[in-house]
């Protein structure tokens, strides 16, 4: 296992490839259909190009500058390790401090009305209605963002999302990861273990996030997943998948948003428990 404080290049050197583009794409919404839904079941993801308007791409980006900047008030922000105990110091005041500082937000769909459309967007959601063969029910909203710097634009770890509590559900839930900034090798863009889905839950370890254990990781099998601006990602909620640091001079910003089919509904402790933490086997990482 890497420690937290393992140098960014050389987690990016050893648990990423950076050799292989993911293949499962498709270029817009009206394209899927039930060969892209078999595919998805069989790979755990699907690529689709575009899906955005430069429009719609646009007034995202400004609602979340909004927010950052408290022009918006309501929404949740998360800041880097080590940057929460300066937003109140004089020099946070500055624009540029103040965008580096923050790693996400979250809950603001209520109140940022161009994110609220991208989460509700008909294109996404007619995607997701054939991938789960049922209605989506919206769960929960993020927007992550990884500027262009070491210390800030951290790699996100290899994990499953149905690993974190809020989206430990019977059936299994959809992640739906949205290009704001073109998402490069170079700048942390996605990464996927095609397939992996299929091997079923796994425990997760605090290490240096709620993550896989660094060993599990099939990382020979590694895809990358780039994308242009208003291209998406949708994925399943079990797909072991991570971002790389961003050791580029370029940002990269991302909504992502997770859907679960209309019928599931969520895991007792006790389950969750037994299948995504060693609480009951007392494996170690």
């Amino acid at each position: 296992m890497f420690n937290p404080a393992e140098d960014p290049k050389t987690i990016a050197e050893k648990l990423y490839r950076f050799d292989k583009t993911a293949t499962h794409r498709i270029r817009t919404p009206e394209e899927a259909d039930e060969r892209t839904a078999a595919a998805y079941k069989e790979l755990g993801y699907v690529a689709i190009e575009e899906v955005l308007t430069q429009e719609e791409v646009e007034a995202a980006l400004q609602d979340i500058d909004d927010v950052i900047h408290g022009r918006i008030a309501g929404p949740k922000i998360q800041y880097f390790r080590g940057r929460n105990e300066r937003k109140d110091s004089p020099d946070f005041d500055s624009p540029e401090e103040r965008e580096q500082a923050v790693r996400k937000l979250h809950k603001f769909i209520d109140y940022c009305p161009a994110l609220h459309h991208i989460c509700y967007h008909p294109k996404i959601w007619s995607v997701l209605e054939k991938v789960f063969g049922d209605k989506p029910r919206f769960c929960e909203d993020q927007a992550l963002l990884k500027p262009p710097s070491k210390d800030a634009g951290i790699e996100k770890p290899w994990h499953q999302d149905m690993a974190y509590n809020s989206f430990s559900y019977d059936r299994m839930v959809a992640g739906v990861w949205v290009a704001l900034d073109e998402a490069l090798p170079e700048n942390g863009c996605m990464h996927v273990i095609p397939r992996s889905h299929r091997s079923g839950p796994v425990p997760h370890y605090a290490v240096r996030d709620w993550q896989l254990c660094d060993t599990v990781v099939d990382v020979d099998k590694d895809e990358m997943v780039p994308l242009k601006p208003g291209g998406i990602l949708i994925f399943s909620g079990l797909l072991h998948h991570g971002t790389p640091p961003n050791l580029s001079d370029k940002r990269r910003r991302a909504l992502q948003f997770h859907y679960a089919p209309e019928p599931a509904v969520k895991m007792t402790p006790g389950e969750y428990k037994r299948v995504f933490t060693n609480e009951m086997t007392k494996a170690e990482c």
